[in-house]
């Protein structure tokens, strides 16, 4: 595959600055002997040169080199890729930018971005009017104080799997579903994967949300305000008791955990099952005839999922940053690069053109990805981390009926309130 070379204007612009830093050309005079280089005979000046260091994961490796070996051909500038396990990236690169050894480019995840910008080890990239070619929400996860860190190239969130041969349409309501779960006859009108003693905060959001309770407010420009924890307000206890009745009545078991929510679901045990496209290919395998549907709500608002975005960012400490925002936003997201990301990670593309051939190619991944289109950003902010733990364990004791859900949920609120000061 040959990447098509970015638009003629806008590179040659960029890359003529970028072959000045890298060959230490840093002012007027400089340029104008790299002109009288040039000759009187109109000669070509050098070609660009230098390197750019990639971290990047064995999933993506081959089509970043594709990329790469475009970007070199077309600048004279080598892409060197270093594969790297992607669980690791993050603290590595905090560790080593610091001290000149980490790369100018890696592949992360937009919820890195707290860690990632508070330690200063991260630069904004410039994506200029390219910005407006991506999916809202990719642009939105990857922004951070007002400006954006990286290139994105996947969506990913969960949705509603339906085995149509139980339930031939999809449900307009929580209740409306586990209505037809029951008249399919099935062991289990609803499943959801979820663990004793955490329960499971990611996947149960989208019926939080749906009672208007998100984790943090928002400021105007759609970033999380750390300052306004909105978890603990009227909504979030309608969903702590909400909760507790959906535990009762069995229909969210803390004893069917992940596994046992797939493993049932493939044998034909449930119509439903929430979960994200990890486990699309394993029902595909069983021969379920599958379909995605939108999360039903619970409450009076739209039941919105988390969205995680996978991208590239760019090292505070990088030298050759024009080189690596060019090789980021005209060749990372060209949509060709996007759609071959696309094809080896079974995600929503970022880039809205590939998202839209993705959507009409491919039925699955057009069900997650119109719910990923509305869905609502992971918070990237440092004191989420705080959350966790007391969100999980509090929304496991309520479903377990292990006290009155109102006054569990104001305590893990107030202890949240507490961890994050």
């Amino acid at each position: 595959m040959k990447t098509p070379a970015p638009d003629i204007f806008r590179f040659s612009a960029v890359l003529s600055v970028a072959a000045l830093a890298l060959t230490g050309c840093g002012g007027a005079d400089d340029a104008a002997s790299a002109d009288e280089e040039a000759g009187d005979d109109g000669a070509a000046a050098p070609e660009a040169s230098g390197e750019l260091s990639v971290w990047v994961d064995s999933d993506r490796a081959d089509v970043l080199a594709e990329a790469a070996a475009d970007f070199e051909a077309d600048t004279g500038i080598t892409v060197n890729l270093v594969q790297q396990d992607f669980a690791e990236v993050r603290d590595q690169f905090v560790s080593q930018v610091p001290t000149g050894e980490g790369p100018d480019i890696a592949v992360g995840a937009h919820d890195w971005l707290g860690v990632l910008v508070t330690n200063g080890v991260v630069a904004p990239v410039e994506l200029g009017d390219a910005a407006e070619d991506f999916e809202d929400v990719a642009i939105e996860a990857w922004t951070y104080d007002g400006q954006v860190y990286g290139v994105p190239y996947s969506i990913e969130n969960i949705a509603l799997l339906r085995n149509a041969d139980l339930v031939n349409e999809a449900p307009g309501s929580f209740d409306e579903m586990i209505e037809l779960g029951e008249t399919s006859g099935a062991t289990y009108p609803f499943l959801v994967g979820l663990d004793a003693q955490t329960a499971d905060p990611y996947h149960l959001y989208p019926f939080q949300m749906s009672f208007g309770a998100p984790v943090f407010g928002q400021n105007s420009d759609g970033s999380y305000n750390a300052e306004e924890l909105t978890i603990g307000n009227e909504g979030g206890i309608e969903f702590a008791e909400w909760l507790a009745d959906q535990g009762e009545a069995g229909t969210l078991s803390t004893n069917i955990d992940g596994d046992l929510a797939r493993e049932n679901f493939i044998d034909g045990e449930s119509p439903f099952l929430l979960t994200g496209p990890w486990n699309v290919p394993a029902a595909e395998e069983a021969g379920i005839n599958l379909a995605v549907d939108p999360i039903p709500a619970a409450g009076e608002e739209d039941a919105q999922p988390f969205a995680g975005v996978q991208g590239f960012f760019l090292s505070a400490q990088s030298e050759n940053t024009l080189a690596a925002t060019t090789f980021l936003v005209d060749y990372v997201g060209s949509p060709e690069i996007q759609q071959s990301l696309y094809e080896v990670g079974g995600r929503a593309p970022a880039l809205t053109e590939a998202f839209d051939a993705a959507m009409a190619d491919d039925e699955i991944v057009a069900g997650f990805g119109a719910v990923g289109a509305e869905a609502v950003p992971m918070p990237a902010i440092p004191e989420m981390g705080a959350v966790w733990d007391y969100w999980g364990a509090s929304q496991a004791a309520i479903i377990n009926g292990e006290g009155d859900p109102a006054q569990l949920w104001e305590q893990m609120a107030e202890d949240i309130a507490e961890a994050t000061e």
